[in-house]
């Protein structure tokens, strides 16, 4: 049977006070407790470590002592981690991962990071983009301390919190023909080249768009980044099915987007940030309350193109 740091606990301090009532005075037990400690440690190891004289108390013998300095290290070692990872948990200092899955993410991100770093100066931020299963595979290996990514595919062992939710809309061109409407149906695209953003779960969820209302686009382009779809679309490649919007209207190659909500029926994707709900970090526990608030109440509506 393993030796408990309990049993360790009790047996040095018996050795300490050279009295087990003494040392169950101490740590709040019974005395019985403090005497089969020390009988279940000599029993584990073969080896006689006290003497015990009626009306004396106790002493260590020579294996006594050498074990007794051997526990006293284990258990001063283990107190100080357990000291360091309570002080971890509490800072508003050091390292805090993040994993997104969320295109338009570098657009909100900086907001919501922006009154941690007030907090705290000594933060250093870890900021990966990946696949929606890839964060979550990331947060349960520990690789991440927090992840946002869509919770319509989420694991079965990621604990989460919903941000918001992010209906579809079609985006075209300024000088698109559609732009001038007020909002789409997905029909209006029957003939025009479709942009997709080819990233996994992305890509299934525009197919099941067209597949559910009966759509079949002409024409398919890829593109396997949010900003590579705009561009295309800025150029007059196609039109694209995007959720949510960046806080410009502009891409990268200086063409101006316009966003039209699309008046279908459609499911919308659930933008979730996932984490240790358990025993968060400070540090952890202020970027989800964050995260949540920018989302409820500050400029993180501006992303979603509602009806």
């Amino acid at each position: 049977m393993p030796i408990s740091l309990r049993s360790m606990r009790y047996l040095t301090t018996a050795l300490r006070q050279q009295s087990i009532s003494k040392a169950a005075q101490e740590l709040s037990v019974a005395a019985s407790a403090v005497s089969a400690a020390i009988d279940q440690i000599e029993d584990e190891l073969q080896l006689k470590l006290v003497n015990r004289v009626r009306a004396r108390g106790i002493s260590a013998t020579a294996n006594g002592r050498v074990m007794e300095r051997k526990f006293v290290h284990l258990l001063e070692e283990y107190e100080a981690v357990m000291a360091e990872g309570s002080d971890l948990r509490q800072a508003m200092t050091g390292v805090l991962r993040i994993g997104y899955y969320a295109p338009v993410a570098p657009a909100f991100l900086p907001a919501i990071l922006a009154p941690l770093s007030e907090l705290g100066s000594g933060i250093t931020y870890h900021l990966a983009e990946d696949d929606n299963d890839r964060v979550q595979e990331g947060l349960l290996a520990g690789d991440y301390d927090a992840i946002m990514f869509v919770s319509e595919a989420a694991l079965p062992q990621i604990e989460y919190d919903p941000l918001v939710q992010a209906p579809a809309y079609c985006l075209v061109a300024a000088d698109h023909p559609l732009g001038r409407n007020a909002s789409v149906r997905l029909r209006e695209l029957a003939s025009e080249r479709i942009i997709v953003l080819n990233r996994p779960f992305a890509v299934d969820y525009y197919h099941r768009l067209f597949e559910e209302t009966g759509q079949n686009p002409a024409t398919l382009a890829y593109a396997n980044s949010t900003e590579m779809v705009r561009s295309l679309v800025g150029a007059g490649h196609g039109c694209a099915i995007l959720n949510m919007l960046p806080a410009t209207d502009m891409s990268y190659a200086g063409h101006r987007l316009v966003a039209r909500p699309i008046r279908d029926s459609l499911p919308p994707l659930s933008l979730a940030i996932g984490y240790d709900k358990a025993n968060p970090r400070r540090i952890v526990r202020h970027f989800v309350e964050r995260s949540k608030t920018h989302f409820a109440e500050g400029d993180g509506r501006q992303h979603i193109v509602q009806k």
